[in-house]
């Protein structure tokens, strides 16, 4: 296709890429990707921007687990003001109350010198090789909100969820399994399904929850096993 060609209302086609954008609606444009041997898929594998080795992102989130301050964070004012009232007023739900220091000593580990609590003897010899965030802060101490800041970076909105945007950058080299997954063996946790939402992205990038307390396969993840393992066939197709 050469040159100007009207194409009505006052418009021209230009390219033929063009003719099939605009043409029935932009129909035409959908095949283009099949035609050419590009992938429509979009967990499509993408290269990295920044050449990175990274295969795979495995984040765990311990619910219920110990707290920081008993673990990676010490917090010497706890411990100074242990059983005493701390000299400030906390907006909280409940009345701020006396501090509860750690139970726990930290020393210093690794040429960073990081603080590991006596809890973790062993982690504690692999100082050097930790990446530990200590500058992280909620604006109020409730779980429900607090879950929904750490995985989706918003207490409130509706954001995609870490794993979400790991997926939306970098896709999945296995298109026949889901490219972002949540194992979850003790049930939802608190906020359920939004922690591992897709938020104003697709969503073919939400996370794909899977029940790990059972090993049963047609209850392992929802509304994919097929019909096959829920019905036996009748005496007339067995033989």
């Amino acid at each position: 296709m050469s040159g100007h060609h009207h194409f009505g209302h006052g418009g021209f086609v230009k390219t033929r890429r063009e003719f099939l954008q605009r043409c029935g609606m932009g129909l035409g444009a959908l095949a283009v990707p099949s035609l050419t041997g590009q992938s429509i898929s979009p967990l499509a594998s993408r290269p990295s921007q920044t050449g990175g080795k990274t295969k795979a992102v495995i984040h765990l989130f311990m619910n219920g687990g110990p707290s920081q301050v008993d673990t990676f964070d010490p917090k010497p004012e706890l411990t100074k003001y242990d059983g005493k009232k701390i000299p400030l007023e906390l907006k909280t739900e409940r009345p701020t109350g006396v501090a509860l220091g750690s139970p726990f000593k930290f020393q210093k580990h690794g040429e960073s010198g990081l603080e590991v609590s006596e809890l973790f003897p062993n982690v504690a010899k692999s100082a050097d090789e930790l990446c530990v965030i200590r500058s992280m802060h909620a604006d109020v101490p409730n779980h429900e909100p607090s879950l929904l800041l750490m995985n989706c970076g918003d207490s409130r909105l509706s954001r995609p969820s870490v794993g979400s945007w790991v997926t939306y950058g970098l896709g999945t080299e296995n298109q026949n399994l889901p490219g972002f997954v949540s194992m979850c063996p003790g049930g939802y946790p608190i906020s359920r399904t939004q922690n591992w939402q897709s938020g104003f992205l697709p969503a073919a990038y939400q996370g794909t929850y899977v029940d790990t307390k059972t090993t049963d396969p047609r209850k392992l993840i929802e509304h994919v096993t097929p019909c096959l393992l829920y019905t036996s066939p009748s005496p007339r197709d067995r033989g």
